[in-house]
């Protein structure tokens, strides 16, 4: 779980860093589906905060920004063994947001 923590630190802190993120404050989730477990956080003013993880349940809030992977693409993804778009489109990496993020989203994956 730790080596998953330090790849979506990576991840979402490039995302937030991007000057098309800006002005974002939202929640975000991302569930591990072999490890069955969710992390949360925040995204806003420019990075990402708030991690923590929690075991995937009905208790667990709803995020606005929603990704589901496992955590070997999860990992893939950060060492660049994996590109974002070619793994949503085969289902690999879900993403769920309102149609306002995934609109901001898309300029920035």
């Amino acid at each position: 779980m730790d080596q998953c923590l330090i790849a979506l630190k990576g991840i979402l802190g490039d995302l937030a860093a991007n000057p098309a993120a800006a002005g974002l404050d939202r929640s975000l989730s991302c569930r591990l589906t072999d490890l069955d477990e969710v992390v949360l956080g925040r995204l806003g003013s420019g990075a990402v905060r708030d991690l923590h993880v929690k075991p995937h349940g009905p208790e667990v809030p709803k995020a606005d920004i929603r990704l589901t992977m496992t955590s070997d693409d999860l990992v893939a993804l950060t060492d660049g063994r994996l590109s974002f778009g070619p793994a949503w489109a085969t289902g690999r990496v879900k993403l769920e947001a309102g149609l306002r993020d995934l609109l901001r989203l898309r300029k920035i994956l």
